[in-house]
This record gives C-alpha cells, sequence and structure tokens, in this order.
C-alpha cells in the first residue's frame, strides 16, 4: 500500500530542488554562457544602446517578443515531453528552436551551450538514455532535462532560465557599456516582476502563438560577427 511521504521528506526534496535549480542557473556553472553577448555587444557599439535605462528598455522588449514567444514556452513543453518519456516530441521542439536562430551567432551559441551542458550531465552521470536525446540537442533541450532530473517544477525552471539570462545580459553590459554594479541591481529590481509576468504568458500560449520578434537583436547580432573591436562571441 502507498503511503505519502512525511512532511520532512517532502522539505527536504524541495530543498534539493531549489539547490539543483541555483547549481543550473549559476554563473559559475561551466558551460560558457559568459562568452556570448546575444547581440548586445553590437547594440553598445551602434549606439541603440546607451545608458541604464535604454538597456532596460532593451531587455524588457527581448523578454517580451524574445523569450516569453519563444525558449520560456518551448522550455515547458520539452519539460513535459521529457516527463512523458516522449523524445520524439523532445526532437521536434529542439529542431523548431534550432530553426527561430536567426543568425550564425545565435545558432552556435545554442549548439554550443547545449554541447556543453551535455558533456557536464554526462560526467555528473545525469544524462537521458541517448535514443530520447537528439545527436546535437540545444541549450534550452539539455536545460529542460537538467531541470527535470533536478526534480525543478516547471514554473521554477522557467523562472530560473530567465533569470539567468537577465543575470548574463547584465554581467554583459557590467563588461562592455560598461555599466556599474549599482545600476545593475537597478535593473535587476526593474525587471524581476517582468520576469514572473513572462512565465505567467508563457505558460498561458497556446503552439500557433509561439515564435520570436526580434528584427533589432537578429540585426545587431550579424552585425556583431564583423564589428571591429569585440569582447564577446561571434
Amino acid at each position: 500500500m502507498l503511503t505519502e511521504p512525511s512532511l520532512p521528506a517532502m522539505v527536504q526534496g524541495d530543498d534539493l530542488a531549489l539547490l539543483g535549480l541555483l547549481q543550473l542557473v549559476s554563473p559559475a556553472l561551466p558551460i560558457g554562457a559568459f562568452a556570448f553577448s546575444q547581440g548586445l555587444e553590437s547594440a553598445f557599439e551602434l549606439g541603440w544602446v546607451t545608458d541604464e535605462a535604454s538597456l532596460g528598455d532593451w531587455l524588457e522588449g527581448v523578454l517580451d517578443d524574445g523569450l516569453t514567444r519563444c525558449e520560456l514556452p518551448v522550455l515547458a513543453r520539452l519539460s513535459a515531453a521529457w516527463e512523458a518519456g516522449d523524445g520524439e516530441v523532445v526532437a521536434e521542439w529542439d529542431a523548431w528552436l534550432a530553426a527561430n536562430r536567426e543568425t550564425a551567432e545565435l545558432a552556435a551559441e545554442d549548439a554550443r551551450l547545449g554541447a556543453s551542458l551535455k558533456r557536464l550531465l554526462g560526467s555528473l552521470g545525469l544524462l537521458p538514455d541517448e535514443p530520447r536525446l537528439p545527436a546535437e540537442a540545444g541549450y534550452v533541450t539539455l536545460f529542460a532535462w537538467a531541470a527535470r532530473v533536478r526534480g525543478i517544477p516547471v514554473r521554477q525552471a522557467l523562472l530560473g532560465f530567465a533569470w539567468a539570462w537577465l543575470e548574463n545580459q547584465l554581467a554583459v553590459a557590467c563588461k562592455a557599456l560598461p555599466l556599474g554594479h549599482t545600476a545593475a541591481q537597478r535593473l535587476v529590481e526593474r525587471l524581476r516582476p517582468a520576469l514572473v509576468q513572462a512565465v505567467d504568458e508563457a505558460l498561458r500560449l497556446g503552439d500557433d502563438a509561439l515564435g520570436p520578434a526580434l528584427p533589432g537583436l537578429a540585426l545587431a547580432s550579424a552585425l556583431h560577427e564583423t564589428q571591429y573591436s569585440r569582447l564577446f562571441r561571434s
């Protein structure tokens, strides 16, 4: 006869899931996310983003028209597919994400981070069986799997993914704009509610509403490939 877990066991599981999420979104995770700017360095060079206020506007735009309609809802779908053990659906959404990378730089970032996370999970003994894992799975696909392995609820996984994106973008700005660390924290305060709203919206969207609409970011990313002086990979 099955019995419900005791309260201490449930609390311990929640604690381990939280720690697993913190590990997964930590800047110290050795997958190389710090090496990419997602077109932001080019936006600085072009004069599109010049200060704290314009950076906040840029990030809100990318969040609203990008993550909310692309990575976050697909992360939720990948989590469900992993939970169901449906490798075909996993592969379909992984391919959909790859098709929505509008520049070589954005495609390379997703592929390289995915490969790095795959190696890391392999070294930790946390990879899924190969038949269920696309041969060159992207970062979001591997993130969804890692979140499931760690027992992280879907909503928290989406919040963590969005948080990691925000931290990385602010780190880029602190290096290349430059942006002071106090200003970066002000932007965190400005955008924290927006991250929650983005997750709420992402979880409501149907499949036919998905797809990023970021022509400015795509142009900045493409121009970054030939930018004369740059700190970040292209």
